[in-house]
């Protein structure tokens, strides 16, 4: 599994861990990615089950185990939670954050030693040793309860399914050309994202934050003036077609 460390400052450092080749076939390739402070680390949607181990002993090349005090969970999608069962015994003294809605069904992957600290719809903020991570509110895209993560220190969101592209293995880490890379994104965020008034809400409140960095759950990751782009191109499209393609 890639291990790519893509912030590093005095205060905190960010890691993307991914692009696994030995990932069994037919199991999407995700994105999980970890802010690391002096005390704590947070570990934003760490993956499914079948992940566990790869994640793990990539995890704890650059934090001891014990430090992952935080996790983060976008929704309830067992392509980014359903390793949480794994992580319950693995670790001590962890809150998972994740939506309120989701309780119930996250509760069915495993949750006996963590903590669980449901965020409110209108999201939070969690200190990490002075450094504010931000927890912003994503409904409907694609979950009805959901959140990404935007670090203003950082100036980076961690943006879950929101600029995802299901790519074959050996693509680069960021976007380069972003015309061609519209052509892996359109059918998906058509398809997944059901509500072009939830979408909109999203693209404006996520237009005020200064972001560097748009990094999603799947793909690749977006850069500079790529996340303008980005946006502009979401808030256009038509998303919840799917239904068009129904037989009646």
């Amino acid at each position: 599994m890639l291990t790519k460390e893509i912030y590093n400052s005095a205060s905190h450092q960010w890691f993307m861990f991914g692009r696994d080749p030995e990932k069994p076939e037919r199991i999407i390739d995700t994105n999980q990615f970890m802010i690391t402070t002096k005390a704590h680390a947070l570990l934003m949607d760490p993956g499914g089950i079948e992940l566990f181990s790869a994640m793990l002993a990539n995890v704890v090349k650059q934090v001891p185990v014990e430090q992952i005090t935080h996790l983060f969970a976008s929704h309830q999608d067992p392509d980014i939670i359903s390793s949480l069962g794994l992580w319950d015994r693995a670790l001590d003294n962890a809150t998972l954050h994740a939506p309120w809605l989701w309780e119930g069904f996250l509760r069915h992957f495993g949750m006996n030693t963590i903590k669980f600290h449901g965020i409110p719809d209108e999201g939070y903020t969690l200190n990490l040793d002075g450094v504010s991570i931000q927890f912003i509110p994503a409904h409907y895209l694609h979950a009805s309860g959901n959140f990404h993560v935007y670090d203003p220190r950082a100036k980076i969101l961690m943006s879950g399914d929101v600029g995802a592209a299901l790519e074959p293995p050996g693509m680069p880490l960021e976007v380069e050309n972003f015309d061609e890379h519209v052509k892996l994104m359109t059918l998906f965020h058509q398809r997944w994202m059901p509500s072009n008034t939830a979408k909109n809400d999203w693209v404006e409140r996520v237009s005020k934050l200064n972001i560097d960095k748009m990094c999603p759950q799947h793909g690749r990751i977006f850069t500079g003036d790529n996340v303008k782009r980005f946006l502009d191109w979401f808030h256009k499209l038509e998303v919840g077609t799917a239904i068009k393609a129904v037989d009646h």
